[in-house]
């Protein structure tokens, strides 16, 4: 319903006999209303989309997901392992890269390791390794790093994360303890990117549930028990439940490329590797081989590159297999011109 139509359909309504060229009154009374009206139209459309989940976005996938009790994640702060030469005060901060990071709890009684808090939420607060620096003076302190992801940091959900949760509450039957249902319970817990179930895995009345954290990458201790402690306390009684990490398989990459005038090749391999390391986040868990062609693809794709020979992955030039429990992280890449 365009502008034009609804103008013309307006218009012949009215008497041949009446001046209804453009700049006449009539046709500049109906003009403005045929204007509006077409704006109506697009945003009833825009309102009925707004309504299925499949098509709404922002606010309104909110509230059609709060009709299945799924709430958008929040950003998140990044918990990270400490090391010092020395005890260090609970509360004391931190600075790396234009972020701080406060003391929270001592790790281990034996050692100067610490649990510390990104005072900035996302995903930000996972970046960052080396050297701190105190913003307070702390006598003695010689050496301070900032090691491990403990828990990631995670950004504000998107509505495609949003939307493939709310996907699996409605298209997945998740009930009195099925499998479904502990990849829910796993998935509640902040930090948790994605789990796979194994029922039956150890024997009868047995569950294993592997979990991998929101980077894609194996989680932390931590990350462990605090899922099987969330999962101890909303199962059913009877299941007796193991919760374990996932093996990482690294993927080592190495091409010849051919490339474009005006592009170098440390530039188009950073770019390469980011473009890859997104594509093995995307598949864990969800495919159970790394294909060469896939990555071929990628390499195709990659701005700078023409074309490209003797592609390898992990030394061959075939496809990698992935086991039930793996997931694929990306090691090196070596492309050469």
């Amino acid at each position: 319903m365009t502008y034009e139509e609804i103008l013309k359909r307006m218009l012949n309504k009215i008497p041949n006999d009446v001046d209804k060229r453009e700049g006449s009154i009539i046709y500049d009374a109906f003009a403005p209303t045929a204007f509006e009206l077409a704006q109506m139209y697009v945003e009833i459309e825009s309102m009925l989309d707004m309504a299925f989940a499949n098509t709404s976005c922002g606010k309104y996938l909110d509230y059609r997901c709060n009709e299945k009790g799924i709430e958008r994640r929040k950003s998140t702060k990044a918990i990270r392992k400490g090391v010092f030469n020395i005890d260090v005060p609970i509360g004391s901060r931190f600075g790396m890269d234009s972020l701080v990071y406060t003391v929270i709890k001592k790790l281990n009684k034996e050692s100067n390791e610490y649990s510390l808090e990104c005072e900035t939420t996302g995903e930000i607060g996972n970046k960052s390794f080396g050297t701190l620096l105190p913003i307070d003076y702390i006598a003695g302190l010689t050496q301070a790093v900032l090691s491990d992801v403990i828990v990631p940091g995670e950004n504000e959900e998107s509505d495609e994360e949003l939307l493939k949760r709310y996907d699996i509450e409605v298209k997945k039957t998740s009930t009195s303890g099925n499998a479904n249902h502990y990849c829910i319970w796993s998935k509640e817990v902040l930090g948790v990117g994605d789990a796979k179930v194994f029922p039956l895995a150890n024997g009868p009345g047995t569950v294993k549930v592997v979990v991998i954290d929101s980077n894609k990458k194996s989680p932390s201790r931590e990350l462990i028990d605090k899922t099987y402690k969330h999962i101890e306390e909303v199962r059913p009684i009877g299941a007796k439940v193991t919760v374990v990490g996932a093996k990482e398989k690294q993927i080592d990459v190495t091409a010849k490329v051919v490339l474009a005038n005006g592009y170098n090749i440390g530039k188009v391999q950073q770019n390469f590797i980011n473009l890859v390391d997104q594509f093995l986040k995307d598949i864990a868990f969800e495919l159970s081989y790394i294909s060469i062609a896939k990555i071929g693809n990628i390499l195709l794709n990659t701005p700078g590159v023409l074309d490209y020979s003797e592609l390898k992955i992990n030394n061959i030039t075939v496809n990698i297999g992935l086991e039930d429990e793996e997931i694929p992280v990306l090691g090196s890449v070596i492309l050469e011109v």
